[in-house]
């Protein structure tokens, strides 16, 4: 948020673009937190082919942004950034898939690998090595790391999106948008994003302890895949192709259980 703006002025925007419908107040809020939506693009960016351009990233975020502020509730017991970044991520993703810019042989290598990975792990009853993976799709060790990094530098593959869930109205919110007021809790809804997180759980445990450790790194202490290859003493792209392959093999893991 633009730290210019004081939070009581924040608070008397916020109180006339909702009760007043003051639409010169809504404009004041976009620009308030359009650094959220710097940050959201620059991260994403990072992780995406050269060809895509940050400012494009950034306009598609913007309307995240909006639309985030029209339908967020001021009595929702959750931070407005909170629920505004995973809107400007799903704004970003949503423009960037309907554009089809993924190759769709890199889309069905993922989906390879991931339904590999999932068998796999119901045979051995752990998680593969990427031997077992090579071998089990016919290809050599070299072959399968190269298509993981061709996976991740041509998709948008985050554990962000284990944690997705379908919104009524169309959109997508985040699990943490779930949170709702402690005077008004839905048990059941409680009861699920309380089984999904001892899912997901259970999916980085079953992780080989390297994967474990980038996933940790990068989403727990926000290290960079640069970073992480430091503390690692490994390439960026050993790091990308680590994070690639923990992902899908956790959406497996999470496929292989979703009936359990």
């Amino acid at each position: 948020m633009d730290t210019r703006v004081k939070a009581v002025e924040l608070r008397e925007l916020w109180r006339a673009c909702k009760e007043d419908g003051d639409e010169r107040a809504r404009e004041r809020l976009v620009v308030a937190y359009s650094p959220l939506v710097k940050f959201v693009a620059g991260r994403m960016a990072a992780g995406l082919p050269s060809h895509v351009d940050e400012g494009d990233l950034i306009s598609y975020g913007l309307l995240g942004l909006i639309g985030a502020i029209a339908r967020y509730d001021l009595e929702r017991e959750i931070k407005f950034e909170t629920f505004a970044v995973s809107r400007i991520k799903g704004a970003i993703i949503d423009e960037l898939r309907s554009l089809d810019w993924v190759p769709r042989s890199v889309r069905s290598k993922a989906r390879e690998v991931e339904r590999t990975h999932s068998q796999l792990e119901n045979r051995l009853g752990r998680a593969p090595s990427e031997e077992e993976m090579a071998e089990t799709l016919g290809v050599g060790v070299d072959d399968f790391r190269a298509t993981l990094l061709e996976i991740s530098n041509s998709s948008i593959l985050a554990l962000d999106d284990l944690w997705t869930v379908a919104d009524p109205d169309g959109g997508q919110i985040s699990l943490l948008d779930t949170i709702r007021d402690p005077n008004a809790v839905d048990p059941e809804r409680e009861m699920d994003a309380a089984e999904f997180k001892d899912r997901l759980a259970g999916a980085i445990e079953e992780l080989p302890e390297r994967e474990r450790l980038v996933i940790a790194l990068y989403y727990y202490e926000n290290l960079t895949l640069r970073e992480i290859g430091e503390v690692l003493g490994v390439t960026e792209s050993r790091v990308s192709q680590l994070h690639t392959k923990a992902v899908l093999g956790m959406r497996g893991h999470l496929s292989n259980h979703r009936d359990d």
